[in-house]
């Protein structure tokens, strides 16, 4: 379902890939919070990066069908190679050129089932002694822990980007990562700083079929890839097709304050990995402008994303905030640019029509003026399994918003499930406040805060505990 898959990977987080990095001291009183291990190891030296490349590069593949092509990863030695079903597509015959410049004919001998995206193509003519990828163990990635594709991105074969793994989806199985990851590199490895493969690149979120990447893409982790070779070896591999997700559709202008959107979810609408369907919309914003995104519709549960197309720190979600089975995002945006917006159904393959209506004001007051009533940021989430974590061990999530010298914000963070903790940074990381409960008597938390300068600001929302899980609301107001 959509919901879970971005509430997994990206759960209302409006920063991805972004290290919680070099925390001050704390008062007196206050719980120290530690870096995790895997955060403060993550950045991979210059002769780590070449190593890498040098040994993993030679047994990553370009991949050429009828319609299109991408990458993928020699994992035997006689030829047998791990892709993605939507890079093979309806072709039972693909031409696959090695790293060595050398091309085969390969058939395609399975697919993953129930919508994983894989397949596996076996190269004729009986080659031997090829490079091969060797697989990381399953359930070793970390967030945090570095990550490096490598692939055919807009068919430049060999190419290698770096970056971390941003969030895991253990609900979804699904990897997400900052590292650049553009059309072509689909297939290939995502690799960890020993050059194992940790997951195979599936996805990207794109403006349409001639963009590239806006800083989220996803992976398939090793523990789904072991099941789906196991099940190749054995001959129990679907030999069927199945549709896989699509982003080749435009992103629709769209005004604020203009007249209300009327779409249709379809056949016709882009498909996320995991089925559900979405149209992409795009409006120019102002940083510091409160904006107000509605998704209504009675023939569907409204899901809404939202994400700056110049800026992967930027991504924000809601399932039903506009009461009923409806959507609304109420934000304050953090840059002057392009946005998108993606409207979304909560579930796999379900159609109908909506409206969508965007409104919003102006930049907000000059520093130091009176402030409004209208929120910064409201946003609902969940912490779950997955999620980065403290060097407690406990739970946490970013999210980032735009301030001015002098403003005073009041940030609350809620939950009914789990005793919260708050912490607000600067975009220098100094600490500028955290609170575990407002009161004696309740578990939540609230900062008020004069701003010191104008700038970005990030709210870490954190359980207080390494127990603590589950929905909460943060506002910043």
């Amino acid at each position: 379902m959509a919901h879970t898959l971005l509430t997994r990977l990206a759960s209302g987080s409006l920063v991805l890939g972004t290290l919680l990095g070099g925390l001050p001291s704390v008062a007196p009183g206050l719980r120290p919070l530690a870096l995790a291990p895997a955060l403060a190891q993550s950045t991979l030296d210059e002769a780590t990066t070449v190593r890498i490349y040098d040994r993993v590069s030679p047994a990553v593949v370009a991949i050429q069908t009828r319609t299109g092509g991408g990458s993928g990863s020699i994992v035997e030695a006689n030829g047998l190679i791990l892709t993605n079903a939507h890079v093979v597509g309806n072709d039972s015959v693909v031409t696959v050129r090695l790293a060595d410049g050398r091309t085969f004919q390969g058939d395609v001998v399975g697919y993953g089932e129930n919508r994983l995206d894989l397949a596996a193509v076996r190269l004729r003519g009986n080659p031997s002694n090829l490079p091969t990828v060797t697989l990381a163990p399953p359930n070793s990635v970390r967030v945090g822990q570095s990550a490096l594709a490598i692939g055919s991105p807009f068919g430049l074969q060999g190419t290698l980007t770096v970056g971390i793994v941003s969030r895991i989806d253990t609900e979804r199985n699904l990897i997400q990562t900052d590292a650049a990851i553009n059309p072509g590199n689909s297939g290939g490895p995502l690799l960890n700083r020993e050059g194992q493969l940790i997951g195979v690149n599936t996805s990207i979120f794109t403006t349409g079929q001639s963009g590239g990447n806006v800083g989220i893409g996803f992976a398939i982790p090793t523990d789904a890839v072991d099941r789906f070779l196991a099940a190749v070896r054995s001959g129990q591999a679907s030999t069927t097709a199945e549709q896989q997700g699509r982003s080749d559709r435009e992103a629709t202008a769209i005004a604020i304050n203009g007249s209300p959107v009327q779409g249709t979810l379809d056949s016709r609408s882009n498909i996320l990995p995991d089925g559900s369907y979405y149209n992409p919309y795009s409006f120019e914003g102002r940083a510091g402008q409160r904006i107000t995104i509605d998704m209504v519709s009675n023939e569907l549960d409204a899901y809404l994303i939202l994400l700056a197309a110049d800026h992967d720190d930027f991504f924000v979600q809601d399932d039903d905030s506009g009461g009923n089975l409806n959507a609304r995002l109420s934000v304050q945006l953090p840059y002057t640019g392009t946005y998108l917006i993606f409207a979304n159904a909560y579930a796999e393959g379900k159609t109908g029509r909506y409206q969508l209506r965007l409104s919003g004001g102006g930049s907000g007051s000059p520093p130091g003026a009176p402030q409004g009533n209208g929120a910064i940021l409201r946003q609902p989430g969940t912490l779950s399994p997955g999620d980065a974590t403290l060097g407690d061990g406990s739970l946490y999530q970013e999210y980032r918003f735009q301030g001015r010298a002098g403003q005073t914000v009041r940030i609350q963070l809620s939950s009914d499930v789990f005793d919260t903790y708050l912490i607000l940074l600067d975009d220098q990381d100094n600490r500028l406040g955290e609170n575990d409960d407002r009161t004696p008597n309740d578990t939540n938390s609230e900062l008020v805060v004069t701003l010191p300068r104008n700038g970005s600001y990030r709210v870490i929302v954190n359980a207080f505990d390494r127990t603590g899980q589950g929905r909460f609301l943060l506002t910043v107001d």
